[in-house]
């Protein structure tokens, strides 16, 4: 479920708040194999079925950075902002993959808002993003991802 917020005064209102969790998205091998193509990564352990089912992981497994791409779907999920001019992926401070995503696994993120900054004409915002696979303990993906607003 999406919160909505409306203006840059709304937006520092966010300090601190838990945004919960994106929808559950399924990662198949099409979208693995998409994605090797548009980053012409074709390694064995991403797009080789056969092969990777005596690899390391029992199966294929998505590229890390096709994980942290689907941040951007799984992130609007959680924040839609109002009565701004304009919204900007401003980078990341972190991110780390402690647990490889198998392809026909789930994966969804939690967000929480860890800092909230005036910068010139809007608010940076700093959001500690975990996406999560469904059945396991160990997340997929970690990352502080910075957005800034402008009013």
């Amino acid at each position: 479920m999406s919160l909505t917020v409306n203006g840059i005064d709304e937006i520092k209102a966010l300090n601190g708040a838990d945004l919960g969790h994106s929808s559950w998205l399924e990662i198949a091998q099409e979208r693995v194999g998409t994605f090797a193509d548009a980053t012409d990564d074709h390694q064995w352990i991403h797009v080789d079925v056969e092969r990777a089912k005596e690899g390391p992981f029992g199966g294929t497994i998505a590229h890390g950075y096709l994980t942290l791409a689907l941040l951007i779907p799984m992130w609007s999920e959680l924040l839609q902002v109002e009565g701004v001019s304009m919204a900007v992926n401003y980078g990341l401070n972190k991110v780390r993959f402690p647990s490889p995503v198998r392809v026909g696994s789930k994966i969804r993120t939690h967000g929480r808002i860890t800092s909230v900054g005036d910068v010139r004409g809007g608010v940076e915002v700093a959001v500690d993003l975990t996406v999560e696979i469904d059945g396991s303990d160990k997340p997929a993906c970690v990352a502080q991802a910075l957005y800034r607003f402008y009013a």
